[in-house]
């Protein structure tokens, strides 16, 4: 019965069999990373994170001005060191929102980790992927605390831009390495040789520092990987010592409850640790620690210097704070700075459809905030819609984004009311659109 049952499969249902039973659970992660990984897994096919001393593993980010094509530069580099496979479909792969989809930008910082083969050694090269919009410039400033260096990325046919300026001088006031890259060569209005004169005068570069690439086409692309390795230092990371790590960012997951994005600044930690938060005291266990590839990836450990997800059962905004310093429960540490607070710009105040809703919404603002912090909240009430909430943005697209990621993501309508922005002796409102 049972060969007459094979004789008669489909040829499709044949080669699902095949495959299922040849790579069982890590049939996802295979058919994602492309065959000229080197990635070193172990017998269960886990990343052997041991494997990578402090000397092996650069941290950095692609700093740049809104649509200067830092995520598909991002994209590029993930192909080029086998990470995701070379497919025409590949667009902002670490765009992962459905709002970033929507409106083509990036607004979250995301971070993925890739092995690159330089002079016999393979190295592990964590990506922090960071928005060039000005209203998500918090995003940008937390994903530099756990890096040592940056890609400075300038569009070819628009030049130093706004956000170019205050990219660099947060990269520089923060003392990491700085790789200027020009963009879109390909184009027929590029101006390379305008841009290069742009980026010397304003930012005191020499003429061998300079990058040329598509990443577009790919053109030079491959240059970027072994700069990185060349010119971006290893993280000043100790692994004798007590484990210390910085959260840097966290998202919110319905099952799990926080999944905390760390970075690793001494020792080790490993699934099932007792861990602790110097700014809450509260204490926990480890359930999952890995890195995101793009996708998350359990390794059991991470190491000093490196960059990765943690999983611990928190589950409030007051547990996963943003900038916290999380070490082993039995070895307390120095607690790190943290990070400066947002400073809102515009205020807005969203209220329930319905009071009876108003539970619901408060549960779906404060999981969104744990995601984005520098989003300030306060209790609100009106006469004519009841209780809600009070939330400060960075300007007026962070407050249409938000509102949109609330209602895509946690199903939450609300009532928006007009925004507003402070000034002395009152507020004004923003009768204006966002560009």
């Amino acid at each position: 019965m049972t060969m007459m049952w094979r004789s008669f499969a489909c040829p499709l249902c044949q080669r699902i069999r095949l495959v299922t039973h040849n790579v069982g659970y890590l049939a996802p992660f295979a058919s994602r990373r492309h065959a000229s990984s080197k990635s070193p897994e172990n017998h269960a096919g886990q990343i052997n994170m041991s494997q990578f001393p402090v000397e092996n593993i650069r941290n950095f980010s692609i700093i740049a001005h809104v649509d200067h094509g830092k995520s598909t530069l991002a994209d590029r580099l993930l192909e080029l060191t086998g990470t995701i496979s070379q497919e025409a479909s590949n667009k902002q792969v670490l765009d992962k929102l459905q709002v970033e989809r929507e409106r083509g930008i990036t607004v979250k910082a995301q971070t993925a980790s890739m092995f690159h083969q330089y002079q016999g050694k393979t190295y592990l090269l964590n990506l922090i992927d960071t928005p060039g919009h000005v209203d998500f410039n918090y995003e940008v400033s937390r994903s530099l605390a756990a890096c040592q260096g940056v890609l400075l990325l300038v569009d070819a046919n628009q030049g130093v831009q706004a956000q170019t300026v205050a990219n660099f001088y947060l990269a520089f006031e923060a003392e990491l390495a700085i790789i200027p890259v020009i963009n879109k060569i390909d184009l027929k209005q590029a101006d390379v040789e305008s841009t290069e004169e742009q980026m010397r005068r304003l930012f005191d570069f020499k003429n061998k520092d300079f990058f040329k690439i598509s990443a577009k086409l790919g053109i030079n692309c491959s240059e970027i990987l072994d700069a990185v390795i060349q010119r971006i230092p290893p993280p000043n990371s100790d692994h004798s010592k007590p484990w210390k790590a910085l959260l840097f960012d966290s998202t919110y997951n319905h099952f799990r409850g926080a999944v905390t994005n760390v970075a690793v600044i001494d020792g080790k930690v490993q699934q099932g640790d007792k861990i602790s938060s110097a700014h809450s005291n509260k204490s926990y266990e480890v359930q999952e620690v890995g890195i995101m590839s793009p996708d998350q990836q359990s390794t059991q450990e991470l190491h000093a210097g490196q960059v990765g997800y943690l999983i611990a059962g928190m589950k409030s905004i007051q547990e996963a704070r943003i900038g916290d310093t999380l070490h082993l429960s039995a070895s307390p540490v120095e607690p790190l700075p943290g990070f400066k607070p947002a400073k809102p710009m515009v205020f807005g105040g969203i209220f329930p459809m319905d009071q009876s809703e108003y539970r619901d919404l408060k549960v779906a603002v404060d999981r969104l905030t744990l995601n984005d912090s520098s989003v300030t909240v306060a209790k609100d009430s009106s006469a004519a819609l009841g209780l809600g909430f009070r939330l400060g943005f960075l300007g007026l697209l962070h407050m249409e984004v938000f509102n949109q990621r609330l209602e895509q993501e946690y199903n939450a309508t609300a009532i928006a009311t007009t925004p507003s922005v402070p000034c002395k002796g009152g507020e004004i409102q923003a009768n204006f659109s966002t560009v």
